[in-house]
């Protein structure tokens, strides 16, 4: 091509980039999953309403008009997937000889799975020890899902709400050990093995020896 066709051939048009410009639902849940790693991570007193809208990408004051406090963005972070609350649930299913067996995979696995799943409660457990909402939602989630929910698939087991709040309660510090005080070697060890060594005293919890 000659020198000066090129120096007058236009310039190739730009092609623009097509698609929805994020919205107010885009950015309330960018704004949610921050929050959640962020309570899950530092806990509630710790983390900050600048420090998660620095997560997001947001600015804090759009932090704050979305969701008015921290109190109440903490209360929205905290939803719990209910697919995720039904596998537990359905781990009190079935024969009652593999019953500890059942309710410990299941509810240790709700650690290993998504952090969609297990950061809200991690966030809760957290929290819980110098927050006075994230203990009363924690209290309300035990009640809700171990009592209320689960008490009734034990059938005519003596005590079943004491038995399903001392074992939710076990799992619990099995939790805490592994997930926020980090102890060794219940860090580091695989879960089946945890499931085998813990399994027999949830199950003597649950219904008996």
């Amino acid at each position: 091509m000659p020198a000066d066709a090129a120096d007058s051939a236009a310039p190739a048009p730009v092609t623009m980039r097509r698609g929805r410009r994020p919205g107010p639902n885009d950015t309330r849940g960018a704004i949610l999953d921050a929050a959640r790693s962020r309570f899950a991570a530092d806990g509630y007193a710790a983390a900050t309403i600048r420090r998660i809208a620095l997560d997001a990408g947001v600015d804090a004051a759009l932090v704050m008009r979305f969701y008015g406090s921290k109190d109440d963005l903490f209360a929205a972070a905290m939803s719990v997937p209910t697919d995720a609350l039904q596998r537990l649930a359905n781990a009190f299913d079935g024969p009652t000889e593999q019953l500890g067996e059942r309710v410990t995979r299941a509810y240790l696995t709700l650690w290993e799975g998504s952090p969609s799943e297990y950061e809200p409660l991690l966030a809760m457990f957290r929290s819980a020890v110098n927050h006075e909402q994230a203990a009363a939602q924690l209290r309300e989630f035990l009640q809700a899902r171990f009592v209320e929910g689960i008490v009734p698939r034990l059938g005519d087991v003596p005590d079943a709400a004491l038995r399903v709040s001392a074992a939710s309660s076990l799992l619990l510090g099995v939790v805490v050990g592994r997930r926020i005080v980090k102890v060794q070697p219940v860090v580091e060890e695989d879960l089946e093995t945890l499931v085998k060594l813990i399994a027999p005293a949830v199950q003597i919890v649950l219904a008996g020896p």
